[in-house]
């Protein structure tokens, strides 16, 4: 399982980075369908389910078929998406505001549609280098290289907030009540890796410590971060197979286990 994502009660997930799975309740997993030619990559509960994929494709999920959502293929720049080792782009994170949906490639920025799906138009510099797109509190955040990107108005313009990371290169992103938890490291290849807090209204980021290693050495990857929107859990996982919580919107962690194989993707969920 590399992705899985909530809707409600009920719980969707790839499989085998080909397959999505259905629960409508709990432990009772059903297969919907299959990407074929193309690898899935991540998904979210919009206005329908919406799968992403490599070569930066995206399809939608009617009945039991993933259909390609043909206006998404058509966007404004797709010619300019790239990725730094010369491979296609994918689509890396989904993330939704009421009607407006978000859709980050990687590296092709960050594309908004406002639900209908007929036009998808860029919303931040493609260089950016986004990670992972979130939404929260009127906000869309991106975790990007060179620090946390926000805009307040549904990504028409955004600012650029790195103080107090100790290097700025971010891979996840996660609002818990009024906080915002974001992951940074040297770079692509990890190295003085840690999870940060800060306002969710701006300021100056401090890093997560009590209860948690000194530093990480690969990346907290994107959707490797997560919390409730209340403020009252947030957990991370590690590629080595450590998972640590937090009761306080990460002033302080403990480990909940240590022996997990590379840890995909974290989604915490409601009591």
């Amino acid at each position: 399982m590399t992705a899985v994502a909530r809707d409600g009660s009920q719980l969707w997930a790839i499989v085998d980075r080909s397959e999505v799975w259905h629960a409508p309740e709990e432990d009772d997993w059903r297969l919907m369908a299959t990407l074929e030619s193309h690898e899935a990559t991540c998904l979210a509960m919009t206005d329908a389910l919406h799968v992403g994929s490599s070569e930066a494709r995206l399809f939608r999920l009617a009945g039991r078929r993933l259909e390609p959502v043909v206006a998404f293929d058509e966007a404004e720049g797709r010619s300019a998406w790239y990725t730094p080792w010369g491979g296609p782009p994918a689509t890396r994170s989904i993330s939704e505001w009421g009607d407006d949906v978000y859709v980050n490639v990687h590296v092709g920025g960050i594309l908004h549609t406002d639900g209908h799906g007929g036009t998808w138009t860029p919303t931040i510099d493609i260089d950016a280098d986004v990670h992972q797109v979130a939404t929260a509190q009127g906000l869309v955040l991106a975790a990007c290289a060179g620090g946390l990107a926000t805009s307040a108005d549904r990504g028409e313009t955004w600012t650029m907030r790195s103080e107090g990371l100790e290097a700025p290169y971010s891979r996840a992103v996660v609002v818990c009540g009024d906080t915002v938890l974001v992951s940074a490291a040297s770079g692509p290849r990890g190295g003085r890796a840690g999870v940060y807090r800060g306002d969710i209204g701006g300021g100056a980021f401090e890093r997560c410590t009590a209860g948690l290693p000194g530093w990480f050495e690969d990346n907290i990857d994107t959707y490797c971060l997560d919390a409730l929107n209340d403020g009252s859990f947030a957990a991370f996982g590690t590629s080595d197979g450590r998972l640590f919580g937090s009761d306080d919107a990460g002033s302080t962690w403990h480990e909940l286990s240590s022996d997990l194989g590379s840890i995909q993707h974290v989604l915490v969920l409601p009591d």
